[in-house]
């Protein structure tokens, strides 16, 4: 199988290129990025020289960049690619409008004109807005997103409805819970405390710290991921959660522990404009039908993360100053 993977530079999508060539080695990798702040070449030391891998510097909202790729032959599209800070979707909207939506759709016309066997878009829980204290978001629960991200999000997977209904492209939407694991960008939560708590810096806390989130380890989501591509049922949604709710004063709480530093590093700031107070999904269809069960409990996921971040000052480093761009450029 030849397989495009888009965004596989950043977090998620790196770690699902490592994933793919340990579990099919006989897989061709097409991996295409378009290398913004937060890709980084660097998450895919060890690959590179791989003959059955191949990165391509590339917006997926260029169709003319893309179409020669296409045009090799492709038998499935994975899309990660988006912009998915949530803060900065707040300050520019256009951008993630842009990114988001005109991208997906650029890659569902390729993926159409071409043939693609299956297309698979990665999304988020975060198209359904927030729950109350009980609950759980299903494959039914209807979108309401509430972030310029998530708005964004929700459009692209209407899209990619719309492409299986209307041109009756092979394709699936996976909705996942919050991911936590090596090579995360350090703007996102457990990334960005381990690495104020390394340097005994004030861990900023968005209003009470009690919004709760569901956490997934990211290797699981690969696995789920994988599942789909393999035997999801043309056109489904598939939910994927790790059941592991937590607040983000007790994530924090654990890493401060974990690495003997003070709770007086908390730092309670003004809360998120329009921040879901609780996210938690009921991943029963995915586990169900394809067989999919996590294999990281969550002590063992943040341990072996919080471990990783520790072991690896270097990549850490080259976020803080900005020597991965500089690395990036080379690509």
């Amino acid at each position: 199988m030849k397989l495009l993977i888009t965004g596989g530079a950043g977090f998620i999508g790196s770690n699902f290129v490592h994933y793919m060539r340990k579990a099919h080695p006989s897989y061709t990798l097409l991996n295409v990025d378009a290398l913004t702040y937060a890709g980084n070449i660097t998450n895919l030391d060890g690959i590179e020289s791989d003959a059955r891998y191949r990165f391509v510097r590339a917006d997926i909202r260029d169709a003319a960049a893309l179409e020669p790729l296409f045009a090799e032959g492709v038998d499935a599209v994975v899309h990660f690619a988006a912009e998915s800070h949530v803060d900065r979707s707040i300050l520019r909207p256009d951008v993630f409008v842009t990114a988001n939506v005109l991208g997906t759709q650029t890659l569902l016309d390729l993926a159409r004109t071409h043939r693609v066997g299956k297309f698979v878009q990665v999304s988020t829980d975060e198209v359904y807005g927030t729950l109350g204290a009980t609950g759980l978001f299903s494959e039914t629960t209807p979108l309401a997103p509430n972030s310029p991200y998530s708005a964004s999000k929700a459009a692209a997977d209407l899209l990619v409805r719309a492409y299986r209904e209307t041109y009756g492209l092979d394709a699936n939407i996976t909705r996942c819970s919050n991911n936590y694991g090596p090579y995360q960008f350090p703007e996102k939560l457990i990334p960005l405390m381990i690495a104020k708590a390394m340097r005994d810096e004030p861990l900023p806390v968005y209003g009470d710290g009690l919004n709760v989130r569901d956490w997934l380890y990211v290797e699981d989501h690969c696995s789920a991921i994988d599942l789909v591509l393999h035997k999801g049922a043309p056109g489904e949604v598939y939910n994927v959660g790790g059941r592991n709710e937590r607040t983000n004063l007790e994530v924090v709480s654990t890493i401060l522990e974990a690495l003997g530093k003070p709770a007086s590093l908390i730092a309670h700031v003004p809360d998120r404009l329009g921040h879901d107070r609780r996210y938690a999904i009921d991943a029963d269809k995915i586990r169900g039908d394809l067989g999919w069960a996590p294999q990281y409990p969550y002590e063992r996921g943040i341990r072996a993360t919080i471990q990783w971040y520790v072991d690896h000052p270097v990549w850490m480093a080259d976020i803080a100053s900005g020597a991965y761009r500089r690395k990036n450029e080379g690509h």
